[in-house]
């Protein structure tokens, strides 16, 4: 064998992860959902866990992750997620347990599962997807919308007065004593993506090894909710969203 033509899994960037299956993706393109789900089939692989691995799926654009990565599944209610996974963990505790969720999911109708799980220090992984509006139900303001961004349901951008501030559950839940990693990453360049993979390793990591919960919060892009080019979306995020969700650790322990 000629070992000089072998990559490593920590460099591959565009093929195509064996646990993917072959399903066309209903997401818009330049949405970074696509990015996610193949660092996550990657991180399963490398760590041989397909076999031990269970994704709770949300509700929101991510509803239909289990179309696209060949593990087990279950489907959760809207917010849930935690509290499902919970209960697998703790029935299955030689499982590898994560949840996919988007901001509204995870941060306006889930916050209470979110907190209370972390604060427990579930034995899980959450991917929380950030991408600052509701995107599967046509672009209204989430938890985690910006100060004066403009949503179907703040079409002159989001009041603080009458509508508050942008939600930075991240910076809650890294409070608690339950929670062992709390980090912010992205995926609109190679070297985030590379990033965003360690950290989604380490967190399934932490899992088996009984840390606690561990949560990847992934800043990302909704460009068909903000009407931009997937480009002008990339740029609009580094921007706008990395200063009020900077990217970096929070808690790592």
């Amino acid at each position: 064998m000629d070992t000089n033509n072998i990559i490593s899994p920590e460099n591959l960037v565009y093929a195509k992860p064996e646990l993917m299956n072959n399903n066309h993706m209903h997401y818009c393109p330049g949405c970074s959902h696509g990015v996610v789900h193949k660092v996550i089939a990657e991180v399963i692989r490398e760590l041989e866990l397909q076999e031990k691995t269970i994704g709770i799926a949300p509700v929101g654009c991510a509803v239909f992750a289990y179309k696209y990565l060949d593990i087990d599944w279950q489907e959760a209610a809207h917010g849930r997620a935690p509290a499902l996974a919970t209960a697998t963990k703790r029935l299955l505790p030689d499982k590898m347990v994560f949840t996919y969720q988007g901001d509204g999911d995870l941060a306006a109708i889930g916050t209470a599962e979110t907190i209370h799980a972390a604060n427990r220090g579930e034995n899980i992984a959450i991917i929380f997807i950030n991408n600052g509006i509701y995107g599967m139900t046509g672009g209204q303001m989430a938890p985690t919308t910006l100060k004066g961004m403009k949503t179907s349901t703040s079409p002159d951008g989001r009041d603080v007065q009458t509508m508050g501030n942008p939600l930075k559950i991240l910076d809650l839940v890294a409070l608690l004593d339950g929670v062992c990693l709390a980090t912010r990453t992205s995926v609109h360049t190679a070297a985030a993506v590379k990033k965003t993979r360690r950290m989604i390793k380490l967190a399934f990591e932490n899992s088996m090894a009984g840390k606690g919960t561990s949560i990847v919060e992934v800043v990302s892009t909704c460009n068909a909710g903000w009407k931009m080019t997937p480009a002008d979306a990339n740029d609009w995020m580094v921007e706008n969203m990395f200063p009020v969700y900077p990217i970096g650790d929070l808690k790592n322990i």
